[in-house]
């Protein structure tokens, strides 16, 4: 069968004796510092007002809204009756486990509580934010990528590969479509709209326009993407993915429907 080859690179980019650098990190990390600097470009254009000094505080904020809503989220979402039943299980990271849609809740707080402590509308900053995460999810999947994980489904198309641990059969490389749709795409869709005049002013627009583009994205990507073997798929066929993606999907939609410009948050 006519695959495509799959490019075995080793998830730890180095090693010194127990010390380890894994392209995983990498991802969150580079991610977390592109997108600082490209919040601190684009807050020019936005009325939110917020300072370069309260920028570099926010990412501390951002940080731990990630890392700690993830790691919620996919206890929630993914393995509940698991760790349930193992409940330290669930503080250990290392091992793995990290959702979008729980780190996404982490951001949303987050934002909403730096805004009312440092006196911002927590929606105009959310409108920066947001902008900014295609950013970290595109560098993320291509490092599920890199970790041969989240790979997709069996397919007789010349496009599938055989990834490690994931069988003798090719399959849909989902990452690099998630990274695409989820990444590149919607980066440069919320790119475009940032730049049309009066998009900051009507604030919680630009948030709209993030969740109907994640809200479409993902569902598309889940399409091609194996689910999780301790949950399978859903009621006719459909995912977990898609079905926490549906959320965002309906906020968006309203928000960009109802959203009057200048109107405070």
């Amino acid at each position: 069968m006519l695959t495509l080859t799959y490019p075995a690179i080793d998830p730890v980019l180095l090693q010194i004796g127990p010390f380890a650098i894994r392209w995983y990190a990498l991802s969150y990390i580079a991610g977390i510092l592109l997108a600082w600097q490209y919040m601190v470009w684009l807050s020019r254009k936005s009325p939110a007002g917020i300072t370069r000094v309260h920028i570099d505080d926010f990412v501390v904020w951002a940080t731990l809204g990630v890392v700690l809503g993830g790691r919620f989220g996919y206890v929630l979402f993914y393995k509940f009756s698991y760790y349930i039943d193992h409940p330290l299980e669930a503080f250990a990271v290392w091992q793995g486990g990290m959702s979008f849609h729980g780190g996404l809740l982490g951001v949303i707080f987050s934002v909403w509580l730096f805004s009312r402590r440092r006196g911002y509308s927590w929606i105009a900053v959310g409108d920066l934010v947001v902008c900014t995460v295609p950013i970290g999810l595109f560098l993320g999947r291509i490092a599920n990528f890199i970790n041969g994980e989240l790979y997709g489904r069996v397919t007789d198309s010349p496009v599938g590969m055989v990834f490690p641990g994931g069988g003798p059969m090719p399959r849909h490389a989902s990452q690099l479509y998630e990274a695409a749709l989820e990444g590149l795409v919607l980066f440069l869709v919320l790119l475009w709209f940032a730049h049309r005049p009066g998009a900051f002013e009507r604030r919680g627009f630009l948030a709209g326009i993030f969740f109907i583009g994640y809200g479409v994205a993902r569902p598309v990507a889940e399409i091609f993407r194996q689910p999780d073997a301790h949950i399978g798929f859903l009621t006719i066929g459909t995912t977990m993915g898609q079905w926490l993606s549906l959320p965002l999907l309906v906020v968006g939609i309203w928000l960009v429907a109802t959203l009057r410009k200048n109107v405070p948050a």
